[in-house]
């Protein structure tokens, strides 16, 4: 079959726009979602009052949370403090009050945050007339962490699944291999707090975590507590690790900082699942955009441009794709930003130019293989975790595209009469939603290699390519996308959705993803509202519920944030 010239030339033309590798008007790409964003002058004498009541009651609600999570939070089965106790233990004998108490603290909470992002973002449908400074949120952030990380664990028992195969790997088993009740026993009090959908699989994390967990194993043994306890502690050090890191990748793009530290880790899903949830995504998170930053400080800010570095420059670009390969070995979808970084390498190193290309990728896949064989080697655990990756596909999440289809069309051959082929739909749905995600993956290297968008906002959004495709979605997946994405895209096409998605799955969520009575979920979300509608009503002029338009100083310039590409 001939193809005529013209045709030809237009497939490949549409190709190479498709890929990012020829010019497309900015407004017709991923880059519209960004625009640098202008310093503003700090709070007035009247918002600051605003600022300090909205902080007292974010403060308020994550209190609430903590103490009524001693009854409706997920308790471990056995090995729990505060049961049976006359007072403590109240809190599990009265779970309706509980629930509604608890419900009431998780709005105080998403509502300051929304009122909060008056001083942040201004709202999301344009910018603050005044911002708080660094240090105003970051108390902020503390004020409303702290007792969120002194609670029993909310919202998932996953870190009970982190005990358990972590005393797998302390007892010398393989935790890729056996699962809690093969390891452990079903009698073990570590397997009974295990639920029982996960009791015989294996560890889908990576070895680097498991490592972790083996140290925490062999410090705590069977002591349910304090091995949630430390677990806690590595979820606050991953969060420790993105309040560093958030900022200074947000400079880079002309975005604030105080913006992207509102969105990315003041945000209720991080709050509620990373910090009260206790999963290693926090960690994560932590390394991956750690190590992100020292690799751009060293492509970035190459004092020649010449792409010639000097020994501090190497050893900051060697490092940060040391950690962000660390990164991996805990969740692997990870390593996609090593991708990134050697794009932005490569055209440092020469534009469009092959040879830099090839010299990048080497550079990277030696760095990231010597890690890896070095935790394999010195965790002792090798590379079983390479076919554990798909553990959690069991689980059919709506919140997954592919398995959202999947669902809806066998529901919809049950209807005709023609039975229910949900599987079979599954098994063709997912495989083409993970293809479609490849191939966008790829074209955001691809466009960071043409220079079109900065590596930060390309990693966030093949991030969110692949979350949303993926076979399967917790709320708090979107995160992977949502947090470098806020030091990157500032456009309402972004920030409306993310905004939105955080405050209504962290307030829809029960506190422990455990089933209650309908009554009881009804009961104590009509309480909760009528609550919330009064405080509303008698705080209507001592918060700002509604935006009010303000004037700047008038001797203030504005001035963008750092440069972006």
């Amino acid at each position: 079959m001939v193809v005529p010239e013209g045709v030809r030339r237009r497939l490949i033309e549409d190709g190479r726009r498709f890929l990012g590798l020829d010019p497309v008007p900015a407004d017709r790409t991923i880059a519209a979602l960004h625009s640098n964003e202008a310093d503003v002058p700090g709070l007035d004498a009247r918002e600051m009052a605003q600022f300090k009541r909205i902080r007292l009651m974010g403060a308020t609600g994550s209190v609430l949370m903590a103490i009524t999570a001693l009854g409706v939070a997920a308790q471990p089965v056995l090995g729990n403090p505060v049961s049976g106790l006359r007072v403590l233990g109240v809190f599990a004998r009265w779970q309706t009050s509980s629930l509604a108490l608890s419900m009431l603290g998780n709005a105080l909470v998403v509502l300051s945050w929304l009122l909060l992002g008056r001083f942040c973002v201004g709202g999301l449908g344009g910018t603050p007339t005044h911002r708080i400074s660094r240090s105003q949120l970051d108390r902020t952030l503390l004020l409303w962490i702290v007792p969120l990380s002194l609670t029993p664990p909310m919202y998932s028992t996953d870190v009970y699944s982190y005990l358990a195969q972590s005393q797998i790997a302390a007892k010398g088993l393989n935790p890729y291999v056996v699962g809690p009740a093969t390891g452990l026993g079903v009698d073990n009090i570590l397997t009974r707090n295990v639920p029982n959908i996960w009791r015989e699989t294996p560890a889908p994390y990576g070895p680097f975590f498991v490592w972790i967990g083996r140290g925490i194993a062999h410090i705590v043994g069977n002591n349910v507590i304090a091995g949630v306890l430390c677990h806690r502690t590595l979820a606050l050090v991953g969060i420790a690790l993105v309040v560093w890191a958030l900022p200074r990748l947000s400079r880079r793009c002309g975005v604030a900082p105080v913006s992207a530290l509102w969105l990315g880790a003041a945000n209720p899903l991080v709050l509620f699942h990373l910090v009260a949830g206790v999963h290693n995504e926090a960690l994560m998170l932590g390394l991956m955009l750690g190590g992100l930053e020292f690799c751009l400080r060293a492509i970035e800010d190459d004092p020649d441009g010449d792409g010639v570095f000097g020994r501090k420059s190497w050893a900051l670009l060697i490092f940060g794709a040391m950690v962000i390969t660390l990164s991996s070995q805990v969740k692997f979808p990870a390593i996609i930003a090593l991708g990134f970084v050697g794009m932005a390498l490569a055209r440092q190193w020469g534009r469009r130019q092959i040879r830099p290309l090839v010299w990048s990728a080497l550079v990277m896949g030696v760095v990231a293989g010597v890690v890896m064989l070095a935790v394999a080697e010195f965790s002792g655990l090798g590379f079983g975790w390479t076919g554990t990756l798909y553990q959690a596909g069991a689980v059919r999440s709506w919140m997954s595209l592919p398995t959202l289809v999947g669902i809806i069309t066998g529901f919809g051959g049950v209807l005709l009469g023609l039975g229910d082929h949900t599987t079979a739909l599954l098994s063709i749905t997912r495989p083409i939603a993970e293809a479609i995600a490849a191939v966008l993956a790829v074209r955001m290297l691809l466009s960071t290699w043409a220079g079109r968008l900065h590596p930060v906002g390309a990693l966030g959004v093949a991030l969110a390519a692949i979350v949303l495709l993926f076979p399967v979605v917790q709320p708090w997946y979107l995160l992977w996308a949502i947090v470098p994405l806020a030091a990157w895209a500032t456009e309402p096409a972004f920030r409306v959705p993310a905004v939105v998605f955080s405050a209504v799955v962290s307030v829809v969520e029960m506190p422990r993803g455990a089933d209650y009575a309908a009554f009881q979920i009804i009961e104590s979300a009509i309480a909760g509202l009528l609550v919330v509608a009064v405080f509303m009503f008698i705080t209507r002029r001592q918060l700002p519920w509604r935006r009010r338009p303000g004037v700047s100083v008038a001797s203030h310039r504005t001035a963008p944030y750092g440069v972006t590409s």
